[in-house]
Formats: C-alpha cells, structure tokens, sequence
C-alpha cells in the first residue's frame, strides 16, 4: 500500500470515537509523540491486514492513539509505569466515549501490553499488532515484516524528526524514576542507542 490515497484513507479516523482519539493525542502529546502513534496505527494495521488478522480497527487506533499517554507531562506519573498511566486515561476516555467496561478494559489491556517483549495473537491479536509496530517505529524491530515501499511511504508522510532522540530522552527518564517497570527493563537492554540508531531514519523516500 504506496498509493497516496490508500494511505489517505488508512490514516482517517475509522469512526467519530477515533477521530477524538487523535484529537486528545494531538492536544495532550508532542508532535513526534502524535506522529509515532499514527505511523503504530499505521504499521500495526497493515501488518493485521498482511497477516490475515481479523482487528477491531476502532479499539486499534484508539489504543495506538493514547499508547503513549503516559509520557506526556499531563498525565506522566512518578510512580506508576509510564503505560499504566496510559491504560488508565484510556479506561477515562473509553468511559466518556459510551464505551462498556468490556471495551474500557480491552483498550487499557492493549496499552499495557504494548510494552511486553511481545504479545502473542493469540491472546490479544490488538496487541500483539501495537507491540510489534511500536516496537519498528522505536527500535527498527523486525523491518523485513513490512513492505519497504509502504514503510517508505508512511514515514514521508509522517516524518520522524528527531523521535528517535526524543523517545530515548523519555524512556531513560522513566527507567531513572522507575527502574522496575518495562521501560527500565528495556533502558538496561539497550532501548536509547537502538532508537537512537532506527534505520527509519535511513528509509529513501519512495
């Protein structure tokens, strides 16, 4: 998917509901922080569709959208794990969207477990999408699973600008303030010089 209207319509809110996703991250996060959720978004869906994953394409773009809550200034928490923080203002957010508290907890769930090692799709196949885009966008985890040409073209369209450097400034500064949590975990195996290094950075432009 290079076409720029398939990318058009894959990065349009697939309901009302996502479209105030992307207006909260878009508020409440900086932009690398809003551009790396909708380049999740868009990684994570893509590889669902590759992979013949049937995904609950709303519960993954809000997910995508407020994965990263958690490191904003507004709702970082000195104690609690940066995607607990997260899980929890999307549990608010699920609750005035009209959601039930089955579809609260799924979104929450989604978002705590984007920070797993991995998530296997068995389990959480909404999950397991996020964990392994996130984990591209971040690190350049596992690049041979995505068509160059899409990569390529995602990150024209939503350019990385320094994201790397930003979100390895973040994560150390939550593996400082939260040594057990999976960013620490992540810190002590070398997350900062892999984002740092992420050959996205490197993608020609289609």
């Amino acid at each position: 998917m290079t076409d720029s209207r398939d990318l058009d319509r894959l990065l349009t809110p697939p309901t009302p509901v996502a479209a105030r996703a992307l207006a909260v991250v878009s508020a409440h996060a900086s932009p690398g922080l809003a551009a790396h959720s909708l380049r999740s978004f868009a990684f994570a869906a893509a590889l669902g569709d590759s992979e013949g994953l049937g995904v609950d394409r709303e519960l993954l773009w809000v997910a995508s959208m407020l994965h990263d809550l958690g490191l904003s200034p507004s709702f970082d928490s000195h104690t609690v794990p940066f995607e607990r923080a997260g899980a929890d203002v999307a549990r608010v957010f699920a609750a005035g969207a009209g959601w039930d508290d089955e579809r609260g907890r799924r979104v929450a769930e989604i978002i705590e477990r984007h920070m797993w090692p991995s998530v296997a799709a068995e389990l959480d196949v909404e999950g397991h999408l996020l964990e392994r885009a996130t984990s591209l966008d971040v690190s350049g985890a596992a690049p041979g699973d995505w068509e160059r040409g899409f990569v390529a073209a995602v990150v024209e369209r939503l350019p990385r600008d320094g994201f790397g450097d930003e979100f390895a400034t973040l994560a150390a500064a939550q593996a400082h303030r939260k040594p057990a949590s999976e960013a620490g975990r992540s810190v002590r195996a070398g997350l900062p010089a892999r984002a740092r290094a992420n050959p996205l950075d490197a993608v020609p432009r289609p």
